[in-house]
């Protein structure tokens, strides 16, 4: 093998590496969107379910308590450390949550939610931190 079919070999590898890479980010940028609007749909179904549940007569199914109980810890570690900033799962990890991925995924939901109620900032991608 010759210098020029070695380097032949170089490029044709890399233009192939470079074509994938390109694949894996317009796969990521689908990803990313299609996980945006599930967030957002979640967070409405969310917001569906309470809605329903507050104009449901007084006999009514509450709210399951995991769910009132998740909001409320996750509430409470924000009041406790108002500076600081946390990532869902660092949240998991300081209340003694699970951290499989749809555990924290979940998590991230909710924090999405409040911080559109407000609640919340989100100062980088992935860290969210108690509005002051």
């Amino acid at each position: 093998m010759n210098i020029s079919e070695f380097l032949a070999g170089l490029q044709a590898q890399h233009d192939e590496t470079t074509a994938r890479a390109g694949e894996l980010r317009d796969q990521i940028e689908r990803l990313t969107a299609a996980l945006a609007d599930t967030e957002a749909r979640l967070a409405d179904l969310f917001t569906t379910r309470k809605v329903i549940a507050e104009l449901a007569p007084a006999g009514g199914e509450p709210e399951p308590p995991e769910t009132n109980t998740a909001y409320q810890a996750i509430v409470n570690a924000f009041n406790q450390h108002p500076g600081q900033e946390f990532r869902a799962r660092e949240l998991h990890e300081l209340l003694g949550m699970p951290t499989d991925e749809a555990s924290v995924n979940i998590t991230r939901s909710r924090l999405g939610r409040l911080t559109r109620q407000g609640f919340l900032i989100q100062p980088g991608r992935g860290r969210y931190q108690k509005r002051t």
